[in-house]
């Protein structure tokens, strides 16, 4: 197998020193490794890069490594759909690093000999028209989020971790009562306004917030997640609820929730409207959620060893 390494410089503000870290990390592994790091150079480059290979090698098998955050991965996965010889993974360098965040979270894929060994499974992706996400694809409220998140996510404090809550704050000023009606398998889950909905494949978004609790991500349903309007007094008492994951479970939020697993979801909006997909914010304001079963190949690390410890037994003597 060929491991390539694909490398988003432009995925955190520590991704190169990230990547200059695994690379002394693969040249002082004992075991000979067929590899190589490709840097990306603007938007839909990693994409490209992904499906040439899988075509100039048709006969050798490929295993893309995602070096970045979740928009690379994206585009990793966008250039993998239908390669029957490549799989993909992450080595999780960027601000958000959402999708690992189903297995556990990061440091599980940032041991690079547990990575290199990984097991492929397969995972579902999601398909909006002629796009694909891995993770989710969320709007309404989340997509103010998004967009206030675009425009800090390189300042300091405000930005990097904590550009998903600065997002929140912004939208909580804007976007609590959005126009949109979403039908899951052709129910219809509202009556034309709602605060935000989450449609998922992974658990996590916004880098801290587990939105999609009860998720599987290889079992051919969504995870569908349609709150209703609310007050902002309400919302305060929820989002710690949200980001927990456990407002699902939470019978005071029962009526303001509508949730649903599913195959296909379909959305309907007034012009203007825009959706998140894995971060990338998209424009559309019609538009079919559908779920690929198993479509992809993804490596994951085994999980590490737990040590056991152990209390000394005292010793006793005797008379």
């Amino acid at each position: 197998m060929k491991h390539i390494f694909i490398h988003n410089p432009a995925a955190g503000k520590n991704s190169t020193a990230a990547i200059d870290a695994l690379k002394e990390k693969i040249s002082a592994m004992a075991e000979p490794l067929d590899y190589e790091f490709y840097s990306t150079t603007e938007p839909g480059n990693a994409t490209a890069y992904v499906r040439s290979r899988c075509q100039e090698e048709p006969n050798e098998q490929l295993r893309f490594y995602a070096c970045g955050g979740d928009g690379t991965a994206n585009e990793v996965v966008h250039g993998l759909v239908g390669q029957a010889n490549a799989s993909m993974t992450i080595y999780p360098c960027g601000s958000g690093n959402d999708y690992v965040k189903y297995y556990g979270g990061a440091e599980r894929f940032l041991d690079v000999e547990a990575l290199i060994h990984a097991t492929e499974t397969p995972v579902d992706i999601m398909q909006i028209g002629d796009r694909y996400a891995l993770n989710v694809t969320h709007f309404g409220f989340d997509t103010a989020v998004a967009r206030t998140m675009a425009k800090v996510r390189r300042k300091k404090i405000i930005g990097g971790r904590n550009a998903y809550t600065t997002g929140v704050i912004a939208a909580l000023l804007t976007a609590m009562k959005n126009d949109c009606t979403v039908w899951v398998d052709g129910e219809q889950l509202n009556n034309g306004k709602m605060l935000l909905c989450t449609v998922a494949n992974g658990s996590h978004v916004g880098g801290a917030y587990r939105c999609a609790p009860h998720t599987v991500n290889d079992d051919g349903l969504l995870e569908v997640c349609l709150v209703h309007p609310i007050s902002r007094f309400t919302f305060v008492k929820l989002i710690s609820k949200y980001k927990e994951g456990s407002h699902l479970d939470d019978p005071r939020f029962r009526n303001l929730i509508a949730y649903r697993r599913g195959k296909s979801v379909r959305v309907s909006a007034p012009q203007g409207f825009a959706f998140s997909l894995d971060g990338e914010l998209v424009e559309q304001n019609e538009f079919t959620i559908e779920v690929l079963p198993r479509a992809i190949r993804f490596a994951v690390p085994a999980e590490p060893a737990k040590t056991e410890t152990t209390t000394p037994q005292k010793e006793f003597e005797t008379v």
